[in-house]
């Protein structure tokens, strides 16, 4: 609320002063003053201190963002294996672009004033110039390739599973549906049985095919354990509109689109409480912590509930606006020890298994109770023709 008014208030500012301009050119009265539309010398002479201006405003703006926000901590607290790979790419490419940025915004201000124009000047005019259309065709055309083939070479590192590696993972399946995420283990055999919407009822809501041998040991889960320097190879499905799949700290994202599975996998590095344990994670649970007292003061204040202490964990979201709760879609993430993860696996009920339980429940619930009554009360009491059950008598 706070930038809002101060952005208000800049906007007044910047009206108070243009009017207050207009009113000073409508008092020059007589005088040497130019009342045409056509900009003379010292127009162009003002614009161009403008300019100069101007660049230094954007200069300044930029080493407060700098100083300000120019802690990155997604560029240095990657807890996968590849995440490396993917924080240089972006380290490089903020470099070039502060670089060219800088550079390319002083020259595009000092042209302007430099060759700003004057009574009786005329510009040069160049038809063509192979070399330097070369030199600055050629310098982008480098970097840009340079950008691409390491891009490249980061994508085929991080998406390419070899056979010996896809069978040593262990394959997990990222349901996705408006506005929750389910995960489905494949369980001992290590593969996911065959689904498809049209099988989902009741509790089976991922439309697992019962029938396949592959599903037998299948078993989901709300929260997502995956096991520290295991290979998990994720299959992504969408119930109904388009979703993304996004683990910000893995360096993780692939769509979820209905009507196909994509794929997307990776080895943790780092188990969720060692991430707790590092510097930066501590400094940003503090400020967030501190945030978060400060509000409940204001909260308490009002009567209503203190907010809870944040704890980092790591999270799965949605990155695809999918509808009004988008910003709800997360899982919890917990990346284990493998012992700790063997222990986590350890007496999951599959979803044959909840199925057939929720059908037992479900006809335990339908038979109809057995009451005891005596002889005289059923012979005064009309025959109720709801009644399917038979009833015991007395004798």
């Amino acid at each position: 609320m706070s930038t809002l008014l101060i952005l208000i208030v800049v906007l007044l500012l910047s009206i108070a002063i243009w009017q207050l301009t207009k009113i000073f050119d409508l008092t020059q009265v007589g005088g040497n003053v130019n009342d045409t539309q056509i900009a003379d010398d010292n127009d162009n002479k003002v614009n161009g201190y403008l300019m100069f201006a101007f660049l230094g405003f954007i200069y300044l703006t930029t080493i407060y963002c700098v100083w300000n926000y120019g802690n990155l901590p997604l560029l240095k607290d990657s807890a996968s294996e590849h995440g490396p790979l993917v924080d240089n790419l972006m380290a490089i490419s903020l470099v070039l672009i502060f670089i060219v940025q800088t550079v390319t915004q002083a020259l595009l201000h000092y042209f302007a004033f430099k060759y700003k124009g004057k009574k009786g000047q005329k510009a040069l005019y160049f038809a063509d110039n192979n070399k330097l259309e070369l030199i600055w065709s050629s310098i982008p055309a480098i970097v840009l390739a340079g950008l691409i083939l390491y891009g490249l070479y980061s994508w085929n590192n991080i998406m390419y599973v070899d056979k010996e590696d896809e069978q040593d993972a262990i394959v997990i399946e990222l349901y996705a549906q408006q506005f929750k995420w389910e995960a489905r283990y494949s369980g001992a055999d290590n593969v996911l049985g065959k689904a498809n919407v049209r099988y989902i009822e009741g509790v089976n809501n991922l439309g697992v095919d019962l029938s396949d041998p592959n599903a037998q040991d299948d078993f989901t889960a709300s929260e997502l354990h995956i096991p520290k320097g295991k290979r998990v190879i994720f299959k992504m499905r969408s119930q109904d509109v388009l979703h993304s799949a996004y683990l910000p700290h893995f360096r993780a994202q692939m769509n979820c689109v209905p009507g196909m599975v994509t794929q997307f996998s990776f080895i943790p590095t780092l188990t969720t409480a060692e991430m707790r344990e590092k510097p930066a994670i501590i400094e940003k649970v503090n400020h967030i912590n501190e945030l978060r007292a400060k509000k409940s003061e204001q909260l308490v204040a009002n009567g209503q509930t203190a907010l809870d202490p944040y704890t980092f964990d790591y999270l799965l979201l949605c990155n695809k606006i999918c509808g009004a709760s988008h910003y709800n879609m997360q899982m919890k993430v917990v990346v284990d020890t493998p012992e700790d993860f063997k222990a986590w696996l350890k007496d999951k009920q599959t979803i044959v298994q909840a199925v057939k339980t929720a059908a037992a429940e479900a006809e335990k619930s339908e038979q109809p109770t057995k009451p005891t009554i005596d002889t005289a009360k059923v012979n005064a009491v009309a025959k109720d023709s709801t009644v399917v059950a038979q009833t015991e008598i007395k004798k």
